[in-house]
């Protein structure tokens, strides 16, 4: 099927084309394995982080298995996000091929690149970019997130300098050495604090969001560093051909602006952020004059609560994603414990169409007695699902190329496991699928898939991003 294309590149021509499965090697685009970094810090499992391959084909002996762990030679990475090497930006580049994950360690700051292309369900490590790189050529540190550009490289956001202080530069790798080639960012001007990012070269535009300053959030979330002004509230845009820092949009103080998604369509000069904090998404487009501007479209209510940290318990948005036709939006309350699936189609009026509580922390008979609720009339059920009483909420989202089936796992992140859901450490995460209606909309648990991170053989571990070795929602960029 792929010889249709004539030479094409890795990924996929058009967004609905990757939905279609349109030339894939395979011949259909249904999932069989996925990556996920495993991480040990904070357990207290002297082990290394490592990348797990789980097979995912309901057809196979192995199903909901993990069949290959791939342990980093290092302790306490935290690996969290990953990347490619080349996604569907260079997708009219017969040269160039999807065959290395990117994995940046957000707290060692050192960056894997690891070799899925020889052996895809049996990984290795192919090059280890040191800390002291990114220290040296770039002055930065605590990488999050990686893109591939259409260019060849791979383009890096990190999180602060080498001190631990925040600081929203980005770091560049050759694509082909991964060798560290210096900042991308050009002129003085650099966001105090950085996080995730996306690009969209039609629009001349990079966007980049701000989590906190690594020194601060490594350990626990302290409230108080919110005022003190050590967590972010913008969404930086930069000029991508100069690569020149040119706008801020404030999102308002204690907002926490994570993940950021532009609508998968390149011709489309919009997206969404999902705040944390404030438990808010914002809508952000260009203007008629040419900036960008940002504007409120959901918002999910604080409960009031006893019990807890503190009296109002936000719903922690905290991975968000947009289905590959740009018709649904999802995101997760890590705190609430549900899953939310938005019709999107007037992307200015979002409209709820599914919701599925899977954990969090107001279920009942647990600690958390909620007072005051503006939309539920009871606290849910604790979630059980094959026996197994899910610890955490649900967090990373993951979703089919088709639309018809959304995964996600349990942790956020193990300073923050450790703080807010201690169980996950002792009983590891879990991974789970909801089969998503792509017509009218509507969300139900998977009650036959568990992947249970609780069982591996060196104690429980802490599973976190998701990835297909095709590509998928959240990594693919079409220029």
């Amino acid at each position: 099927q792929r010889a249709k294309c004539g030479s094409c590149g890795p990924g996929y021509a058009t967004p609905l084309d990757a939905m279609k499965g349109k030339y894939h090697a395979a011949g259909r685009p249904r999932e069989e394995i996925m990556y996920l970094p495993c991480i040990y810090r904070n357990t207290g499992v002297e082990k290394p982080d490592y990348l797990a391959t789980v097979d995912v084909d309901p057809a196979s002996p192995h199903y909901c298995q993990v069949i290959h762990r791939l342990p980093m030679p290092n302790l306490r990475d935290e690996l969290h996000h990953s990347g490619w090497n080349a996604c569907s930006s260079c997708f009219g580049d017969a040269t160039k091929r999807r065959n290395r994950l990117i994995l940046p360690s957000i707290i060692s700051s050192r960056v894997y690149v690891v070799d899925v292309g020889t052996n895809p369900r049996a990984p290795s490590i192919h090059k280890i970019v040191e800390p002291v790189e990114l220290f040296w050529k770039g002055n930065v540190a605590h990488p999050h997130t990686s893109h591939c550009l259409g260019t060849g490289d791979i383009l890096i956001s990190c999180m602060g300098d080498p001190s631990g202080n925040g600081k929203g530069g980005f770091i560049l790798l050759d694509g082909e050495t991964f060798e560290v080639k210096g900042n991308w960012e050009k002129g003085p001007k650099v966001p105090p604090l950085g996080y995730d990012f996306w690009y969209q070269p039609r629009h001349n535009v990079l966007v980049s969001t701000e989590w906190g300053a690594p020194k601060v959030l490594a350990d626990g979330f302290d409230p108080a560093d919110v005022e003190r002004g050590h967590y972010g509230r913008r969404l930086n845009v930069w000029d991508w051909s100069t690569h020149s820092y040119v706008q801020a949009l404030d999102l308002g103080q204690g907002s926490i602006p994570l993940e950021v998604r532009f609508l998968h369509n390149p011709d489309a000069a919009e997206g969404f952020v999902g705040c944390a904090l404030s438990s808010t998404v914002h809508r952000f487009y260009r203007t008629q004059e040419g900036d960008w501007a940002a504007e409120k479209v959901i918002e999910v209510p604080s409960k009031k609560v006893q019990g807890w940290l503190l009296p109002d318990m936000p719903g922690l948005i905290t991975d968000i994603l947009i289905s590959l036709d740009d018709r649904f939006l999802y995101f997760s309350n890590w705190l609430h414990g549900d899953i939310r699936q938005y019709d999107i189609s007037d992307p200015r009026k979002p409209r709820l169409v599914g919701q599925v509580f899977v954990g969090g922390s107001i279920t009942k008979g647990g600690r958390v007695t909620v007072v005051e609720d503006k939309e539920l009339q009871s606290q849910p059920e604790p979630f059980v699902i094959k026996g197994r009483k899910v610890p955490g909420g649900p967090q990373m989202l993951q979703l089919s190329l088709d639309g018809r089936r959304l995964y996600f796992t349990t942790s956020l992140y193990s300073g923050w496991d450790k703080q807010f859901y201690p169980d996950l450490l002792r009983e590891g995460s879990v991974m789970l699928q909801i089969d998503v209606d792509t017509e009218r909309g509507g969300l139900k648990v998977n009650t036959d898939f568990l992947v249970d991170f609780g069982k591996e053989p060196d104690g429980p571990v802490l599973a976190h991003e998701m990835r297909y070795p095709g590509g998928d929602c959240t990594s693919d960029i079409w220029v």
